[in-house]
């Protein structure tokens, strides 16, 4: 006999389930014209190469789970065909959560494009360059994990406690340190904590006002770590994601209690080799002799600066981290990319407080189509003044003369910022000696 009751069961069972597959395959489909249109964005600006470290994905190992994209703070990836994508190239950080969510391992971390090669220095397992006794490790190396970095700022000291055990016992060197730790960002911090573990005398300094390196960069709310690290003398570091504040926090704590010695606002000129096989370290603040160097340094480089009569007073910086510190002031910012662009639209945006931009260029091409609408529409309201064509020819106390077309303008002034980029170290690293090789889309 039949139950009737049977198809009417499994369609209360069926209907749910297929109301949720298809508002599933509804929300993938609208994600993926949002994708597609902020790759194509990207596209129309230019900005289709990362900067650095960034995943690959292989379409034939990709499975269009969705893990990579939703580990991703910065919304770098996204989805195109129903395969995950780099989408937003120019905002990836290249932390590599995305790696470590994908289920199928269809993501590698590289360098460079085809189109754009990067500048890896070579380096031996045990972090040393081709110059005996100068060591990288972290992001200057290729690792901008930070969660690697860090772990190669541990092993890179084993190998410089033991070249300066064997240079005492040989008697060569007389240098006043065993180790110059350049930068104090992740891979500089726990170098520094190893050499403290193992006794070593060194000085670490940081061309920047405050420690975290790129970290302190970073313009987003979260980062990754992915995995747990290991750091002497303050144990195991227990963050598997934790916000740019957070992990900042947690650093300064770190160097409290491990008592770390850093001198800021010190900034590497050159690094001499001597015959005895050390190394004379000169800084911005004076010369240091070590037995070996650390370069912990970032691929950012230095600010580049302006090289214009003031641009040493206090009022100029070269980078906006807090808006609402100039709220009210009269403020100008340099540049013409999509950072100089977000801090002058985000001062703009700040009640009483006068805004201009200048830069250079004839217009802003390499910018986000977003961006540039938020800076049409600040510009339309009189928010912000725009100095196209223009440069900047004098900074003085309360005032900034800017050039246009000729004319000379006199802008009062209490504030500048200057997005202006860095100059890469690779120059100074090659009149070191230390060789690259080219990294095209490899890992």
């Amino acid at each position: 006999m039949l139950d009737h009751s049977q198809p009417a069961i499994v369609l209360l069972y069926a209907l749910p389930l297929m109301l949720l597959c298809y508002r599933h395959i509804w929300r993938r489909r609208v994600r993926e014209t949002q994708d597609a249109e902020i790759l194509q964005e990207a596209i129309q600006a230019g900005l289709t190469e990362p900067v650095s470290l960034h995943p690959e994905v292989r379409a034939d190992k990709c499975v269009g789970a969705g893990c990579c994209v939703k580990a991703c703070p910065e919304g770098a990836l996204g989805f195109i065909d129903g395969k995950a994508q780099l989408v937003n190239p120019s905002i990836c950080i290249g932390h590599g959560a995305c790696q470590a969510a994908c289920p199928t391992g269809a993501i590698d971390l590289v360098f460079g494009t085809e189109r754009r090669g990067v500048d890896i220095p070579l380096v031996k397992p045990n972090f040393e360059t081709n110059v005996a006794g100068i060591f990288i490790a972290g992001e200057l190396g290729g690792m901008g994990l930070i969660r690697k970095a860090s772990e190669q700022g541990v092993q890179s000291m084993e190998a410089i406690a033991e070249r300066s055990q064997r240079m005492a016992q040989t008697g060569k060197a007389s240098a006043d340190l065993d180790v110059v730790i350049v930068g104090a960002g992740p891979a500089g911090l726990a170098a520094g904590l190893a050499a403290t573990h193992k006794g070593l005398s060194y000085r670490m300094i940081e061309q920047e006002p405050s420690l975290g390196g790129a970290i302190f960069h970073y313009p987003r709310n979260k980062i990754a770590m992915t995995a747990p690290v290991n750091l002497p003398i303050v144990g195991k570091m227990h963050m598997t994601e934790v916000s740019k504040e957070a992990l900042l926090a947690f650093w300064f704590k770190v160097v409290k209690q491990a008592r770390l010695s850093i001198d800021f606002g010190h900034r590497m000129l050159q690094v001499d080799r001597q015959t005895d096989g050390s190394f004379v370290v000169q800084t911005s603040q004076g010369n240091l002799h070590a037995k070996s160097v650390l370069l912990a340094i970032g691929r950012r480089g230095t600010p580049r600066q302006l090289g214009v009569a003031g641009e040493e007073q206090s009022k100029v910086v070269y980078r906006l981290v807090d808006p609402e510190q100039y709220r009210g002031q009269r403020v100008l910012v340099v540049g013409g990319g999509d950072s100089a662009v977000e801090a002058a639209c985000s001062l703009a945006e700040l009640p009483q407080t006068t805004v201009h931009l200048s830069y250079r260029g004839e217009a802003f091409n390499r910018v986000k189509t977003k961006n540039r609408e938020r800076l049409n529409r600040l510009t339309e309201s009189g928010r912000l003044t725009v100095w196209l064509q223009s440069n900047v020819q004098v900074i003085q106390k309360t005032a900034v003369l800017v050039e246009q077309l000729g004319t000379v303008h006199d802008i009062p002034n209490d504030a500048v910022v200057l997005c202006t980029g860095g100059v890469l170290p690779i120059p100074l690293l090659q009149e070191m000696g230390i060789q690259f090789e080219t990294k095209r889309g490899t890992a």
